[in-house]
């Protein structure tokens, strides 16, 4: 059996795959969105952002983030408006319907992170969220 060293690249890679896999169940049950477009709408909360600002929030393509606002917009989560000082962009808001669809959504990813709290103890998932965030943002 390979080292453990060896083999956290691919347990990262399964885990990942298994934990995105659960958690769309759980959106899409308790609010018909999946956890790429649950992203997009807790960015889309900040206020302000073009399509092109939410793609490198997201670490997405611009083109994949414009399809999935297109579904967002269809949906009525998140509506369009002409950006204040770019006249060729415009400016994403949620919705009234989006709010709701993220409170839908909350208790489902409280108890997701209870049950992955239970696995990692409380210091170890705040020690998985602040090292995996590091590795979100590039920080290795």
């Amino acid at each position: 059996m390979p080292e453990p060293d060896q083999r956290l690249f691919f347990l990262l890679q399964q885990a990942a795959h298994r934990l995105r896999v659960a958690a769309d169940r759980r959106c899409l049950a308790a609010a018909g969105i999946t956890t790429a477009q649950l992203g997009a709408l807790f960015a889309v909360r900040e206020g302000g952002l073009t399509q092109r600002d939410l793609a490198e929030q997201l670490g997405q393509r611009e083109s994949a983030v414009t399809a999935m606002v297109t579904r967002l917009v269809d949906a009525g989560l998140v509506a369009k408006q002409p950006h204040p000082r770019e006249h060729r962009a415009v400016s994403l808001r949620l919705t009234e319907a989006g709010e709701e669809a993220l409170a839908r959504v909350g208790p489902a990813i409280e108890e997701f992170n209870a049950r992955l709290r239970a696995v990692l103890g409380e210091q170890g998932f705040r020690d998985t969220v602040d090292g995996v965030g590091k590795l979100a943002r590039g920080e290795w």
